[in-house]
């Protein structure tokens, strides 16, 4: 898919990753619409891209279709739905909330899925589109301490693969973003951490991230890695899983030693 006068929608796209790949698709000629719950962050980033902003809080299923109807509205069809937004925030199962729980199913899974009921039927009348999930290595490999968002994440994995086989032969397009350690406000402090260091892989940036995303459309591939460790690590787990998970629960251990110090 090229994205030159593509009408592309991205969530998350007030900074991090999102704010990388909407500079990325307009320096392509891709008509960019930057959805965030960050108005003003929103507005910057589609100054510099020339796009639109549309202030969106994706934890409220009737926000998403409103804003899903302004772009259609304002803007056009859309081409390119780039399901990006993420939150990241918990601990284990006896020591996070279930509104914690809760907040992170509808934001990292839930929003997906009410975007993409909202550009589906319309993308399948044209017999085209593109739809994208920002995932993370995080739902295929898991990621330790943050119990909500490995669970959550896996299940954008599951959303991903169901849609591109399901509609592959209808037109549709379907990318799983699954990126390591990057360079976002998300990641903070993490990213000089124990965890960082030992558990999260090569740190990227995320213009670099951006790139890779932009290759992968144009050449319609499903999976979107960030290093190729990622690609050993996943064949590690699916070759001997319980090796796999001895050697998790080693690095669970140094990381709780860690902590411990630390304290």
């Amino acid at each position: 898919m090229q994205l030159n006068n593509k009408v592309s929608v991205i969530t998350g796209a007030a900074s991090g990753i999102g704010a990388a790949c909407a500079r990325k698709f307009a320096s392509e000629g891709a008509k960019l619409v930057i959805v965030d719950i960050d108005e003003s962050k929103s507005r910057e980033v589609a100054k510099d891209v020339d796009g639109i902003a549309i202030t969106c809080d994706l934890n409220d299923p009737s926000a998403i279709s409103n804003m899903i109807s302004e772009v259609e509205e304002t803007v056009g069809p859309i081409d390119l739905l780039f399901n990006n937004a993420g939150i990241a925030t918990g601990s284990g199962p006896l020591d996070t909330d279930l509104e914690e729980w809760q907040l992170q199913w509808n934001v990292n899974l839930m929003s997906h899925v009410h975007a993409v009921r909202a550009v589906l039927p319309g993308m399948l009348e044209r017999g085209e589109g593109y739809i994208l999930h920002t995932a993370s290595m995080a739902g295929i490999l898991s990621t330790h301490d943050n119990l909500p968002y490995a669970v959550s994440k896996h299940a954008v994995v599951g959303l991903a693969e169901w849609l591109a086989f399901t509609y592959m032969h209808r037109g549709i397009r379907v990318g799983l973003l699954a990126p390591l350690a990057v360079r976002t406000p998300m990641l903070g402090n993490q990213a000089d951490s124990e965890w960082a260091n030992q558990a999260g892989g090569p740190i990227k940036e995320a213009e670099e991230v951006a790139e890779q995303v932009f290759d992968s459309i144009v050449d319609e591939r499903f999976l979107i890695l960030t290093d190729q460790i990622a690609d050993k690590w996943m064949r590690q787990k699916t070759s001997d899983p319980d090796r796999w998970l001895h050697g998790m629960n080693r690095l669970q251990q140094r990381l709780d030693k860690a902590s411990n110090h630390e304290n």
